[in-house]
């Protein structure tokens, strides 16, 4: 009310200018057009120049000058690279081990500072409940209850879904319930083998997406190997697209950037970068054309350069979004891309449960045909920053039962991975 003012108010009033007089000799008051906003002691009507979405005639500059370039390939570390990339590569000191053994020596009472202070503080862990349990006789429901309850709510700040969060401890509770706990020690070592082993057969894939030896096979029968990235808006399509781009090139694929993202002004822009500093071709055709058209054109060029990789951007789009959603079934269902590629964040948590699953869904009703072609498998941008936080891992791959094929761990193009099962397990019970 305060900031817009009332029907009397002076939000209002002010934002009105006098005219003549009419016939009647009375004075009109018209509306006066919203000011354009400037930056920076610039002129409003430098606004015209940023705009090069190409609706009044303008288009980017196709080349960057060579500095710009230079500046931009550094940023990327786009001439970083010595070679293949390890996508199983990680971090010399893992941090989650060095904890894991330090709560083991803890437990049993072997470490050097371990006193009445870490005792406390182990008391209010995942595994604190766990001291009541030293009973030598089979454990039943009630005796679990606390347990399970303790884990649940730990995989839930992790950002595990409350549903999974809960069938994993049903599924704990099955694996314990009967036997005996002679001692706390190994309590913890049963529970903790229990819930290891049941996070390590979620995210282990039933399929393994290979990418090399699919591109490789793809080579035997002389057409290009097509990949789709899809997901919503903001997640790091584009960046992962390029990460992605920047592997197989290391690995001595030709690779083609195909700029379908025809909805989003700069998007081609954005691609076109991204192409010059890896020194990549990109297909392209501008803005508000049939994305699915491009698609198939930038392929079939692709398949008459010889080129082994095209790899689709497409538009985000909200999950809800029919019309958009439909475009989308309509491109991938067209063109029967190789792989399908869902990008999320690993920031947003139970949220990317609903959008992987509902993208799924819109390329199945929405298709048209009598087997669409779905998604194939998750990559996780922003890995790099949630810490522990990994539950949105689980929580994906136990819904959709794709596997995650790549991981985003920093801002270069070689900062791309395989997820480390073994780390993420790690993190989640520590």
């Amino acid at each position: 009310r305060g900031g817009m003012g009332g029907r009397g108010g002076k939000g209002m009033g002010k934002a009105t200018a006098e005219k003549g007089p009419t016939e009647s000799g009375s004075v009109t008051k018209a509306k006066k057009g919203k000011e354009l906003r400037s930056w920076d002691g610039g002129s409003p009507t430098d606004a015209n120049k940023l705009n090069q979405s190409g609706e009044s005639g303008k288009t980017a500059p196709a080349k960057m000058s060579g500095a710009k370039l230079a500046k931009m390939k550094e940023a990327f570390g786009a001439d970083d690279g010595t070679g293949p990339i390890d996508l199983d590569a990680l971090e010399e000191d893992d941090p989650c081990e060095e904890e894991d053994e330090e709560d083991e020596d803890d437990a049993m009472g072997t470490s050097p500072s371990a006193g009445s202070k870490a005792v406390a503080k182990k008391a209010t862990g995942m595994f604190g409940l766990l001291r009541r349990l030293s009973i030598n006789r089979p454990m039943d429901e009630q005796d679990l209850a606390p347990v399970l309850s303790a884990i649940k709510d730990s995989l839930m700040c992790k950002n595990v879904a409350e549903e999974i969060a809960v069938k994993l401890c049903e599924s704990l509770a099955a694996s314990l319930a009967g036997q005996k706990c002679p001692s706390f020690t190994s309590m913890r070592s049963m529970a903790l083998g229990a819930l290891e082993d049941s996070l390590t057969r979620i995210l282990t894939p039933r399929r393994r997406v290979d990418v090399l030896a699919e591109v490789n096979a793809k080579k035997l029968h002389k057409a290009p190997y097509v990949v789709v990235f899809l997901g919503v808006n903001g997640v790091g399509k584009s960046t992962t697209l390029s990460k992605v781009a920047y592997y197989l090139r290391e690995n001595g694929h030709s690779v083609m950037l195909c700029a379908c993202d025809t909805f989003r002004a700069g998007a081609v822009e954005q691609l076109r970068v991204h192409a010059q500093c890896l020194d990549l071709p990109i297909f392209e055709k501008g803005y508000g054309r049939d994305a699915s058209q491009i698609a198939a054109d930038g392929i079939a060029y692709a398949k008459q350069q010889g080129i082994d990789v095209v790899l689709v951007d497409t538009a985000g789009r909200m999950q809800d979004n029919e019309p958009l959603m439909r475009a989308l079934a309509k491109l991938v269902n067209t063109n029967r891309p190789d792989l399908v590629l869902f990008v999320g964040e690993a920031l947003v948590g139970n949220d990317s449960i609903d959008q992987v699953v509902k993208f799924n869904q819109a390329l199945m009703d929405l298709s048209g045909v009598r087997e669409p072609r779905l998604i194939d498998g998750i990559v996780l941008t922003k890995f790099d920053t949630i810490d522990d936080k990994v539950g949105a891992a689980i929580s994906m791959v136990y819904v959709t039962g794709k596997p995650i094929v790549f991981v985003g761990v920093g801002q270069t193009y070689a900062d791309i991975r395989n997820l480390n099962v073994k780390s993420i397990v790690k993190q989640l019970v520590k």
